[in-house]
């Protein structure tokens, strides 16, 4: 039996088990993940996870209460514990208030997606990264094998969604805090592209061994890499992009109804079909492939869950309840990435950036550390790593008035997370020039 047979027979159980004037919906998730911890250029820590779960809920009328299971994959074991949910669920119902702001897909609307990435086993890729950083110290995570996500519901609604994928994220140690951080993912291991980033890792690790430079606070030419937009972008789904949190004037992007806008050069958009979400959510609703939110500097769009979109009389278009983006994608522009430096002339080419936070949540403020490798470049050419800055900006300067260009390439960077579950979301970022970046200490 396959992971989807396996899947189908749970749906079948759930069939078998409602009484009339129920409905139940039903959320799978399962994955057989390979996951290899490295420190000090050895393996630390390698091991297997494979599990499934199960979240049902069950529904009467505009009660609804719902319920979470680990399963086990033998279905008679997960049939006696299926049908104990569904008896608890049942007893629950009549206790609970009606729930105003339900909405259940009315059309059955079925997909299935099968995204088989090529990949070698993961003990060649962990060979194959512990021989190219030699005697470095590396310290890495490698995630890798296929992620599973199914819906089904009592009207015959059945969605699939496989996707094989690895995730490499390391680092090139020096000292302390000094470090060179590293990562590619996707669909297939690319082997060439891999030594690509190991040589500019290794090249950039010889830099950091120079004397620091202490920059005072101030305000500075920036170069940020796609790592240091991710962290920017991040930030930003914490509901910046929420139909629910723009309804009620609490999204960071709200001046944006208002008419403020962004460089004529940002598009925005969850792109689902680019991504590694699957095309459907938690209450069965299906995606588009692509949903525009901001355009040519311009709000246009929001991400609409079913219960947002009744409270508020709004359209859904498959946003989770968060109302975050799985998909996020910020589109390129026209400097190409490896002449970026040279653009730059003279400033801060930023790696990556962490403890981001809004200081202003209404004006869109950020702040936050530089981490890892941050340089100073003169004439194009570094020339010395930088002491850790926090910098105090808004979105409206950084991707507004001082955005000077977008790299043409833009660089898909998936979810790190790993805490319960591998994670399926996704951005695809450009790296960006600012005229102009205001660091506070």
């Amino acid at each position: 039996m396959t992971i989807e047979d396996y899947f189908e027979a749970l749906a079948s159980i759930l069939d078998q088990a409602i009484a009339a004037g129920e409905r139940y919906t039903a959320w799978f998730s399962a994955e057989e993940s390979d996951f290899v911890r490295m420190n000090r250029g050895r393996v630390r820590q390698p091991g297997t996870v494979i599990q499934r779960q199960l979240r049902i809920q069950l529904v009467r009328g505009k009660r609804h209460a719902s319920h979470s299971l680990s399963l086990t994959g033998t279905i008679a074991t997960d049939r006696e514990a299926i049908s104990r949910a569904i008896a608890l669920l049942r007893v629950a119902l009549p206790e609970l208030a009606e729930d105003p702001h339900l909405l259940l897909p009315e059309v059955v609307t079925s997909t299935r997606v099968q995204r088989d990435g090529t990949l070698p086993p993961s003990e060649a890729i962990v060979d194959e990264v512990l021989g190219a950083a030699k005697e470095l110290d590396l310290v890495g995570l490698l995630a890798a094998g296929p992620l599973y996500r199914g819906f089904a519901n009592s009207e015959g609604q059945r969605n699939w969604h496989a996707a094989t994928t690895f995730n490499l994220q390391w680092s090139l140690y020096h000292h302390a805090d000094k470090a060179v951080k590293s990562g590619l993912a996707g669909f297939m291991w690319d082997s060439a592209e891999f030594a690509r980033k190991m040589a500019e890792a290794s090249e950039r690790l010889a830099l950091v061994s120079r004397p620091p430079k202490a920059l005072q606070p101030g305000k500075y030419r920036a170069y940020l890499a796609p790592q240091a937009m991710e962290e920017i972008a991040g930030l930003l789904c914490w509901g910046g992009f929420s139909g629910r949190a723009l309804a009620t004037k609490q999204s960071s992007l709200g001046r944006m109804q208002s008419g403020e806008r962004l460089d004529s050069r940002v598009t925005v958009a969850e792109d689902t079909a680019a991504g590694v979400a699957p095309t459907f959510q938690g209450e069965g609703f299906t995606r588009p492939d692509r949903v525009t939110l901001i355009e040519a500097g311009a709000l246009v769009g929001s991400l609409v869950s079913p219960r947002t979109a009744r409270e508020f009389g709004l359209a859904a278009n498959g946003a989770n309840g968060h109302e975050s983006p799985e998909a996020l994608s910020i589109s390129g522009g026209d400097l190409p990435k490896c002449d970026a430096l040279a653009a730059l002339d003279i400033g801060l080419a930023i790696g990556n950036l962490w403890y981001l936070n809004y200081s202003d949540r209404p004006a869109c403020r950020m702040t936050g550390m530089t981490r890892f490798a941050t340089f100073w470049v003169e004439n194009g050419k570094i020339v010395a790593p930088v002491e850790v800055l926090r910098f105090d900006d808004t979105l409206f300067r950084l991707l507004g008035s001082n955005l000077e260009a977008l790299t043409a390439e833009t660089e898909l960077l998936l979810d790190a997370e790993t805490y319960g579950e591998r994670g399926l979301r996704s951005v695809r970022l450009p790296g960006a020039l600012v005229s102009e970046m205001a660091f506070t200490l």
